[in-house]
């Protein structure tokens, strides 16, 4: 997984919503087009481990980043209440 690939139509993951697809020798062949089958371009092509991200790239090959937000962040500007709300909690300012 240290590299990204690209989906092939020969995945066992791979499917067409067209189901236009025709497997010869020489590869996937789409009855829709005419033409060799090319996922990167495809509106039909879909994976059913719904993994297949725009431009025809298999998103079982990303390794994914996780971002710590800092505690200044995740807090916002405070919130005024007033009427019932400001009745039911107490405070005139909540975080």
């Amino acid at each position: 997984m240290a590299q990204v690939k690209n989906c092939s139509p020969t995945c066992q993951s791979f499917k067409c919503a067209k189901n236009a697809t025709v497997y010869r020798r020489d590869g996937v062949w789409c009855r829709w087009t005419e033409e060799m089958c090319n996922i990167a371009n495809c509106s039909y092509a879909l994976c059913t481990k719904r993994r297949l991200l725009p431009g025809g790239v298999c998103g079982e090959t990303i390794k994914r980043k996780t971002v710590e937000k800092q505690p200044d962040e995740v807090v916002g500007p405070t919130i005024k209440l007033h009427g019932k709300a400001l009745r039911k909690i107490g405070e005139k300012e909540i975080f």
